[in-house]
């Protein structure tokens, strides 16, 4: 029997898990049809999602088909929770992407694939809400065929069916021409290569086209095979009602036994299988099963164990920082709250100014605000207030530098050069070593990619986090006799701090904001307020089709201008309108100036990123301001600073 993962996709209101409750409930897994709306929905079983009506938090449930075991993961559809979603993905065999009809490919559909396809996930299509007015089959299929022109109606496996099947293969394509038939295993084969991609139709609340897409399901999916070495893949964090942490994992090789050490010092104590809210404790795992252990206290979203690699550069990504208002006496009932919350959502990073006396946190939007709040309340009896968001900018470099760190108070010795590099855009900070073992042994080397892997790096111009840069070991220099343990780490702290000093005085440093993808509904009436608004943000827009007086204007513009925007649209257009915004991305500030003014960071002065360096003599170490290190550098400098 086939034990697969499959994770269900959506924008918000597509009638995601309303399909999930219909697929538990065609399985016989459940025996009431629960509702959304009425708050009995099985999978949103947090009293915030049942209050809200949407789900917040990805939830599991199992079921059992003919041939199949299905581990049915359901996952957020609002923008403000796409994170939680996002983490889900690394798991998954297969994935159900929740389409409405009355709705089509909206902007958060075209993301949704856009991830599905750079993580190589098969998916399996299914246009929801067939049974509302605005439904039109062929209109659907036509937006399908913007995702990928291979989205095929399966269901009705006549003569057309398959010649469609065929143009997505030449070989399949010539098989068929000589014999007039295609196997089942090379459809099999064809979706799981993400060469086709199945199309049902239905209405999930009425149970139409359910049981024939579960059929489908188990028909049209491969089993997956796994290696007999042990390894897993973590892609969530949660606290269950007793507080017990619980790392919630895919066995992806191998077998997990219960008292196994996963991490350094940190064993499993128990092995969970859920199904919903109810699971049943078992003393090992095979391959292919997802459980929740406890007894780990380090693990995080993204992580790999074994032969898996960590995932790190998710694509969802706070926009926004807001300042937490709390009671002065609950500031530290507070901050370990959020170091929670932190725990189970690595993203939110959470902050503590002491200067300021200022807590504060990232997030995707105001929704996930509400919620945040809520959880504080209900959870840890806390009132909290959230003060007016701030953007979240980055930093990168236009140019190549040398940066080196030197760090050498008495008994101590540690010399670090490193190659800063332009990276793509999008591409996070990525680190390499060209550095021979005949300069550095390998136990230095791998102190400074440690070192380099395990901080986040800051800017010079207003502290952001730098991002797209490649940095790369080129050289440095240690002694057996004086380099003790955290010498090459503040070694090359500081040789990333000296290079990006020695690029802002070439003026070499851009300062990066975040911008928004936007889709705008408004009245045709309206269109040229809009225009005009989005031309003063400095966007770019594209107005498409009008559909009964309402007209749609897609495009993108930065989320400082925009961020606000949601607001004025209905006031403008009375409650009519509608924004949709995701986040697209970073691009170079236009106001990078007035940013910079206004944040009135002094790197130098930063303490903790330092780009200064300490050299000894005369038995005393003495600190080497920045611009003069190069001079003070003992190992072959290779002076690729542009000199004016």
């Amino acid at each position: 029997m086939k034990k697969l993962t499959i994770g269900i996709l959506a924008h918000v209101d597509a009638g995601k898990t309303t399909l999930s409750e219909g697929l538990l409930y065609q399985s016989g897994t459940l025996r009431k049809l629960g509702a959304v709306d009425k708050g009995t929905a099985y999978l949103d079983n947090d009293n915030l999602e049942k209050k809200r009506g949407i789900t917040i938090f990805s939830h599991m449930a199992r079921i059992q088909t003919e041939n199949s075991e299905l581990l049915l993961l359901d996952t957020p559809g609002h923008i403000d929770f796409a994170q939680e979603m996002e983490e889900t993905l690394s798991v998954l065999d297969y994935a159900i992407l929740v389409v409405s009809a009355s709705e089509g490919v909206t902007a958060y559909t075209q993301t949704l694939w856009n991830l599905l396809k750079s993580h190589k996930i098969p998916t399996f299509i299914f246009v929801n809400k067939m049974d509302t007015l605005k439904a039109d089959k062929e209109k659907v299929l036509h937006d399908l065929s913007t995702l990928d022109d291979n989205c095929v109606e399966f269901g009705d496996e006549d003569s057309d069916f398959y010649e469609k099947i065929a143009t997505a293969d030449e070989a399949i394509l010539e098989e068929y021409l000589e014999s007039g038939q295609i196997k089942d295993e090379e459809i099999k084969d064809l979706i799981f290569q993400r060469e086709i991609f199945p199309v049902y139709f239905g209405a999930a609340l009425k149970l139409k086209g359910v049981a024939e897409f579960l059929q489908g399901l188990d028909k049209w999916t491969k089993k997956i095979e796994y290696p007999e070495k042990f390894a897993s893949r973590i892609f969530k964090i949660s606290h269950d009602e007793k507080g017990e942490r619980l790392t919630w994992l895919k066995v992806t090789g191998g077998e997990l036994r219960a008292k196994s050490e996963l991490m350094p010092d940190e064993k499993v104590n128990e092995i969970r299988l859920y199904n919903g809210t109810k699971y049943q404790v078992v003393p090992s795992t095979q391959a292919g099963e997802i459980v929740a252990v406890s007894g780990l206290k380090t693990t995080y979203p993204g992580q790999g164990i074994g032969f898996e690699k960590d995932q790190t550069n998710f694509t969802m990504q706070p926009v926004l920082t807001y300042a937490v208002q709390t009671a002065q006496d609950k500031t530290h009932a507070t901050i370990t709250a959020l170091r929670q919350l932190e725990d189970e959502n690595p993203q939110l990073h959470v902050k503590w100014d002491k200067q300021a006396e200022e807590i504060s946190i990232d997030v995707m939007g105001k929704i996930q605000l509400e919620i945040l709040q809520q959880i504080l309340h209900d959870r840890f009896s806390l009132e909290v207030e959230f003060t007016q968001g701030k953007i979240l900018y980055q930093e990168s470099i236009k140019d190549s530098v040398e940066g080196v760190g030197h760090f050498e108070p008495l008994r101590h010795y540690a010399e670090v050069h490193l190659l800063l590099k332009p990276g793509k855009l999008g591409s996070g900070l990525v680190f390499k070593n060209e550095c021979s073992l005949e300069v550095l042994p390998k136990k230095w080397q791998d102190q400074v990619m440690e070192s380099l892997a395990n901080k986040e790096h800051l800017g010079v111009l207003i502290g952001s986090p730098l991002t797209d840069v490649e940095i790369t070991l080129v050289g440095g220099r240690g002694s057996n006799v004086h380099t003790v343990g955290g010498d090459f780490r503040e070694a090359t702290y500081r040789a990333v701090r000296q290079g990006l000093m020695e690029l802002k005085a070439q003026n070499q440093v851009s300062l990066l904001e975040p911008w928004y993808q936007f889709t705008l509904r408004i009245n045709q009436d309206q269109v040229g307020r809009a225009i005009n608004d989005i031309e003063k943000m400095g966007g770019k827009f594209k107005i498409g089709e009008s559909d009964h007086d309402i007209v749609t204007i897609t495009g993108q513009a930065p989320v400082a201008q925009m961020q606000d925007y949601a607001t004025e649209v209905r006031n403008y257009s009375h409650g009519s309108g509608q924004l949709e915004c995701l986040f697209a991305g970073y691009q170079e500030c236009k106001s990078s100036a007035e940013v910079i003014a206004n944040a009135n960071y002094d790197p130098v002065s930063d303490i903790n990123n330092t780009p200064n360096s300490v050299f000894c003599s005369h038995g005393a170490g003495h600190t080497v301001v920045w611009d003069e290190v190069p001079s003070y550098a003992q190992y072959p400098y290779l002076r690729l600073i542009k000199i004016d």
